[in-house]
């Protein structure tokens, strides 16, 4: 008889020495993420603009975006992101990544889970995300209690996005 044991997940907050850890990340899941739901130049410019570390660097030290990383055996399986948006008590979840190997594990709700109890610890009651209007992630976040509140099509450079932004209520 064989004994498996669960293997060791933990969630941290990232740091600005994480910032390599979360682009070999976006390396490995944006273009699988994105590659039937957008052209591939929209999808290389979108990541550009996104993940250098410039860029990345900014979202946490002027855009007040924290960074969560999940490590599954003490190695970095995924990230999410989240910050306060202008409305008092709302947040948005601006990133949630699991690597392709790990998807299916359960990574994805324990990263939303981690971000609505650091949400909710300051003071927020409501937590907003935007979701391509293709993609099939939608079912994952309305398994988790999110519902679409309303579309948002959104200029990235020369491309769009064509979203929907789903809501829950903390």
């Amino acid at each position: 008889m064989s004994v498996s044991t669960a293997p060791s997940i933990h969630i941290q907050p990232a740091t600005l020495a994480d910032i390599p850890v979360i682009v070999g990340l976006a390396e490995a899941t944006w273009e699988p993420t994105y590659r039937f739901i957008i052209s591939r130049e929209q999808l290389e410019y979108m990541y550009r603009v996104i993940y250098t570390p410039a860029s990345l660097e900014r979202q946490m030290t002027e855009q007040g975006h924290t960074f969560l990383l999940v490590y599954v055996e003490g190695q970095a399986g995924g990230y999410a992101s989240f910050s306060a948006q202008s409305e008092a008590g709302l947040y948005k979840l601006q990133k949630i990544y699991v690597l392709p190997a790990h998807q299916g594990q359960g990574l994805g709700q324990r990263l939303v889970a981690a971000v609505e109890q650091a949400v909710r610890a300051a003071g927020g009651h409501t937590l907003d995300l935007n979701v391509n209007r293709h993609n099939p992630a939608q079912a994952f976040y309305e398994h988790l209690g999110f519902h679409r509140h309303h579309e948002e099509d959104i200029a990235i450079g020369p491309y769009w996005m064509n979203d929907y932004v789903m809501r829950k209520a903390l």
